[in-house]
């Protein structure tokens, strides 16, 4: 998916700010344009999984013409910043690991402890370890 974004151009003083339009409250910044689109992925990606959390659509990106035609962005530089959906798709996968007895064991009785399922604790322990 692309998503365009309204650059404010930095200085010696100020840094690059970036503006997601098509999703409001979405925004990021960078000391160098370079880091401030790389931010700006970031902030789309988190901003969409926010969404995905809160049972909302995922907006669609409206046309670039469409942005740049309004008076608010005036002056503004534009780009496209491409966000790859599957990098927070909660679609199940089926896997196949490789994993030591003694490790195994210890994960199946955390698991138990904790009263889930083995992909279950996994995936609990996965995503709150990850953040």
């Amino acid at each position: 998916m692309h998503y365009p974004v309204a650059i404010e151009k930095g200085d010696k003083k100020r840094v690059y700010g970036v503006v997601v339009p098509d999703l409001p409250g979405c925004f990021s910044a960078g000391d160098t344009l370079d880091e401030a689109l790389m931010n700006a992925k970031e902030a789309i990606l988190l901003h969409l999984e926010g969404l995905l959390d809160d049972k909302q659509p995922i907006p669609e990106p409206r046309p670039l013409e469409e942005h740049t035609k309004r008076r608010q962005w005036k002056g503004w530089t534009w780009a496209v910043v491409e966000v790859d959906l599957s990098e927070i798709d909660d679609k199940v996968e089926r896997i196949n690991i490789t994993l030591p007895r003694r490790v195994l064991r210890v994960i199946d009785d955390a698991a138990k402890r904790a009263g889930e399922s083995r992909s279950g604790y996994i995936a609990r322990v996965g995503i709150s370890g990850a953040k």
